[in-house]
C-alpha cells in the first residue's frame, strides 16, 4: 500500500468513528489540512449511515474479534460436514450478533446518537455478514464503513468502504487454518473430551443421588431399629407385669377359695345351731 493510500485510510478511519453530526465539518477540515490529491480524496469520503458508524465503533472498541473467530470456526465446521457443531455454532452466532448489536447501541447512545430499530437491524445484518462471509469481514474490520452490509442485497459491498478495499478472503484477525486432517483429529478429540465430561457429570449426579438415597434409607432403618428396641423393652416390662398380675390372681383365687370354705363351715354351724334351738323349744 502506498503512503498516500495509507494516509487516506487512516484519515477515513478517524473521521468515520466520529458522530455523524460532526462528520462533515471534520472531513472538510481534514481535507483542507492534508491538501493535494489525498486531501481531495478525503473530501470525497461519504458521510456514514448511523448503522455503519455504530459498526465502526464496534471495530474500534475491539468487539468484532470474537465474531471473526466464530466465522472461522463455522467455516471449518462446514468443511468437516459436522452437523452437530454447525448447529451449536449457529446458535452461538445468533447470540453473539444480538450481543454485539446491543453493544453497538450502547456505544452509539454514549456518543449521543441512539440507534433506531431499523438502524439496529442494519447493524445486526452487518455483524452477521462479518461472521458468515470472509470478504465482508475483511471490509468491516477496516473500521471504514460508510454504509451497512447485507448479504441478501445484490449490491457490491465494496462501495460500503471508504479508502482502500482489502483484497481476498483472508482476514488478519482470524486464526490461521490448520491442516484439514489435523483439525478433524482435534475436533474428534474435543468431542471425546466433551462426551467424557458429560459421562463424568452424569456419573457424579448419579452418585450424589445414590448417596442421598442411601443416607435417607439408613436414617429410616436407624429409626425403625430404635423403635424395635423400644418396643422390645416395653414387651419385657409388660411380660413382668403379666407375671405379677398372674401371681396376684393366683393368690386372690386361693384367698377366695379359703373364704368360700370358711363361709360354708359357718353356714353349717349356723344351721346346726338353729336346729338345736328349735329342738329345745319343742321339749
Amino acid at each position: 500500500m502506498s503512503d498516500a493510500a495509507a494516509l487516506l485510510d487512516a484519515a477515513a478511519a478517524d473521521l468515520l468513528a466520529l458522530p455523524p453530526a460532526q462528520f462533515t465539518a471534520a472531513r472538510n477540515a481534514r481535507a483542507e489540512e492534508v491538501g493535494g490529491t489525498v486531501g481531495r480524496q478525503i473530501g470525497k469520503v461519504r458521510k456514514p449511515t448511523v448503522a455503519a458508524w455504530a459498526v465502526n465503533l464496534l471495530v474500534r472498541d475491539g468487539q468484532l474479534g470474537e465474531a471473526v473467530e466464530l466465522s472461522q470456526a463455522l467455516r471449518e465446521a462446514q468443511d468437516d460436514a459436522d452437523a452437530a457443531e454447525m448447529t451449536r455454532l449457529g446458535r452461538q452466532r445468533r447470540q453473539l450478533v444480538a450481543a454485539l448489536a446491543r453493544r453497538a447501541a450502547d456505544l452509539a447512545a454514549e456518543a449521543g446518537a441512539p440507534l433506531s430499530a431499523s438502524m439496529r437491524d442494519a447493524v445486526e445484518k452487518t455483524v452477521n455478514a462479518a461472521i458468515i462471509d470472509p470478504h465482508a469481514a475483511a471490509m468491516i474490520l477496516t473500521g471504514r464503513l460508510v454504509a451497512s452490509i447485507d448479504l441478501a442485497d445484490d449490491s457490491d459491498p465494496r462501495v460500503a468502504v471508504a479508502g482502500s478495499v482489502p483484497e481476498g478472503a483472508a482476514v488478519a484477525e482470524a486464526p490461521a487454518r490448520d491442516d484439514l486432517e489435523q483439525r478433524r483429529a482435534r475436533k474428534a478429540a474435543e468431542r471425546a473430551v466433551r462426551e467424557a465430561e458429560r459421562g463424568r457429570s452424569d456419573a457424579d449426579r448419579a452418585l450424589v443421588g445414590a448417596t442421598s438415597r442411601e443416607a435417607t434409607a439408613r436414617e429410616r432403618a436407624d429409626r425403625i431399629r430404635e423403635r424395635l428396641a423400644s418396643l422390645r423393652a416395653e414387651i419385657a416390662r409388660v411380660e413382668k407385669d403379666v407375671e405379677a398380675a398372674e401371681a396376684a390372681l393366683d393368690a386372690a383365687e386361693d384367698e377366695t377359695a379359703a373364704a368360700r370354705a370358711t363361709a360354708a363351715t359357718a353356714a353349717r354351724d349356723l344351721d346346726r345351731a338353729r336346729s338345736a334351738l328349735d329342738g329345745g323349744a319343742t321339749s
